[in-house]
């Protein structure tokens, strides 16, 4: 089953529309939609984590699960990864480009390349590899596997147990997050080699110095917070849509769609404001 490569933007675009445009509630609807809402998002986190205990499970990486979970990483990843690459080295050449000579016209060269790797590799690179996997991965997986489960629900068929999530969820999962980490670590390496490039030149003998200024930057606290920070967002952007998604029934499963896109949304907000207090709140 093949699903419009625009349905995540088409699903984060209602969400908002809807957001947006929304009446006041009463307080009894509103304490009926909290309640419905709660039980959804526990639904969800249920479901999330029963995927995940699945996904730890070594007989999920055997036959004949390992050719769909294959097949699904390579799906997220390869289409991804050309173009993304390409677009974060863009804006990282005129992002470094743009501080370095700024610094330089005030007389803070030896700042520059800090911030650099503190803006693009701490902060911008896993948040875009983290958006991008979900507007063009796991929000239009999630649609698929809505659209497995309403025609299985509507045939009679048994949905839900072992078999079919590992057949169908597990993947979708796994591959989210490896796309998500597989993005955030090339760019990063590509950001730091044309951080070193435009600021050394092509000259091996400053390599000492950039390291260590790295070093000084990733000191052991702020490298918890960005490999935790990062295994978050992967595991939001992997787990919140699909998880949404596969536990709607026929009757609302456009609806549970753009509700996992508001939680996606919301809880990458505060995956953020929790990594920026570890990074800098000290």
């Amino acid at each position: 089953m093949i699903v419009d490569e625009h349905a995540g933007i088409a699903i984060a675009w209602r969400t908002y529309h809807e957001f947006m445009h929304a009446e006041p509630l009463p307080l009894r609807d509103l304490l009926r939609t909290l309640r419905r809402s709660s039980r959804s998002t526990w639904h969800v986190v249920h479901l999330g984590a029963l995927a995940l205990t699945l996904a730890l499970a070594p007989s999920s990486y055997r036959a004949p699960w390992r050719a769909p979970l294959a097949a699904q990483m390579v799906r997220a990843a390869l289409p991804l990864l050309p173009w993304f690459t390409l677009l974060a080295s863009i804006v990282g050449l005129v992002v470094i480009r743009i501080v370095l000579v700024t610094a330089e016209s005030y007389g803070l060269s030896q700042y520059a390349l800090g911030l650099l790797v503190r803006v693009l590799v701490l902060e911008l690179i896993p948040l875009s590899a983290a958006m991008t996997v979900a507007l063009r991965v796991t929000m239009p997986m999630a649609a698929e596997l809505a659209c497995l489960r309403v025609d299985a629900l509507a045939r009679g068929s048994l949905v839900l147990d072992e078999r079919w999530l590992r057949e169908h969820m597990v993947p979708r999962v796994l591959a989210g997050g490896f796309g998500v980490l597989l993005l955030a670590a090339v760019s990063s390496l590509l950001a730091l080699v044309l951080a070193y490039v435009l600021a050394y030149g092509f000259t091996p003998f400053a390599f000492g110095r950039f390291t260590r200024l790295v070093g000084q930057v990733f000191d052991p606290v702020i490298s918890l917070v960005f490999v935790l920070k990062t295994a978050a967002l992967a595991l939001a952007v992997s787990v919140v849509p699909i998880a949404s998604a596969v536990q709607a029934s026929m009757r609302e499963a456009g609806e549970q769609q753009a509700r996992g896109a508001m939680r996606l949304f919301v809880l990458v907000l505060a995956i953020e404001i929790v990594a920026l207090a570890g990074n800098y709140l000290r």
